[in-house]
């Protein structure tokens, strides 16, 4: 089975540093990764991070769309209450239209409710706000009009994927497994969860439609690669860490979330699983032994262009062609 590869391009960086050389270089890689055989690109939505997490995952996404041909990019995280339903369904629709149907997302709810108060939106209506935004954006992208607040609206243009883009509802819950199968849509846990993975499936049967289940193989792990682990950890650590004390601070006693080991030192981080430094060798030897993913995070908390370009580069050069058949 061929390597599944992908970047993670959320944008965290350090505090104070700029930006527009960063996004210029995540569309760069994107192109590159693009031209030499990388299968997908992935980002997530976050609000008011000190990090700068990206925030706008539907712009990035058509950017990079622009900028490439053939890859599939996904957006992992796109938190759908916060938007007004009908200009999401357009928003969509367009990006849907440009890509030529290479853009998928997941649908989540997301659990911070300051990012609630930023968008005007009442955090304690979250899952009705997340069930009115779904009924619309599949009756947006339907053909016939539809009853939205009183009045007839047909929304255009209508998207390129029939009968509507691809699309998951993610979540690490019951109710969102449940959720899933009442929509009749895939659903999308962030790591294999199979007691909420087999609630999905009731579900299902139970609401007579059908779906399946994706989950990452390896949770949210992400890999950088180089020559020389040791060294790279020494170099780069901090950013790793950067980016991982962040997300730790966000967590919330009731909501669940994959790899939620705190990390307060490097050695802490370097010992977790949010995190693994491979050599090209090492991780070729894994997907000999049967891994089938791998998630590059080249621009993670700040790293320095030249250390993201390596990891790319490593895994173009050295890997890709090492396990082709």
């Amino acid at each position: 089975m061929p390597l599944l590869s992908a970047l993670r391009l959320n944008m965290t960086n350090a505090p104070g540093a700029g930006n527009a050389e960063r996004y210029r270089a995540a569309l760069e890689m994107a192109s590159y990764a693009d031209a030499n055989g990388v299968t997908a690109i992935g980002c997530e939505e976050h609000h008011l991070a000190a990090t700068g997490w990206l925030p706008a995952p539907l712009l990035m996404a058509a950017a990079v769309a622009g900028c490439t041909t053939n890859i599939r990019i996904s957006i992992n995280a796109l938190l759908i209450p916060l938007y007004a339903p009908v200009r999401l369904a357009e928003d969509i629709a367009v990006l849907d239209q440009l890509s030529a149907g290479r853009v998928s997302f997941v649908a989540g709810m997301g659990y911070r409710p300051e990012e609630y108060h930023a968008a005007g939106k009442d955090f304690r209506r979250r899952g009705r706000l997340m069930d009115e935004c779904l009924e619309v954006l599949l009756r947006s992208w339907g053909d016939e009009p539809f009853e939205y607040h009183g009045q007839l609206i047909d929304v255009t243009p209508k998207p390129y994927t029939k009968p509507h883009p691809v699309f998951f509802i993610g979540g690490m819950s019951t109710a969102a497994a449940r959720r899933a199968a009442r929509f009749g849509l895939p659903f999308s846990p962030p790591m294999p969860m199979p007691e909420i993975e087999a609630v999905y499936r009731e579900e299902l049967a139970r609401n007579g439609k059908q779906g399946f289940v994706f989950s990452p193989e390896n949770g949210n792990t992400v890999t950088h690669l180089t020559t020389d682990p040791d060294a790279a950890w020494a170099r780069c650590g901090e950013h790793f860490l950067h980016e991982a004390t962040e997300y730790s601070s966000w967590a919330v006693p009731e909501v669940p979330r994959p790899n939620e080991s705190p990390t307060d030192t490097i050695d802490e981080l370097r010992s977790s699983a949010k995190i693994e430094v491979l050599t090209p060798d090492e991780l070729v030897a894994q997907c000999r032994a049967g891994r089938t993913g791998v998630t590059l995070h080249p621009l993670i908390g700040g790293l320095p262009l030249d250390e993201g370009w390596e990891s790319l580069r490593l895994l173009v050069e050295r890997v890709l062609p090492a396990l082709k058949p």
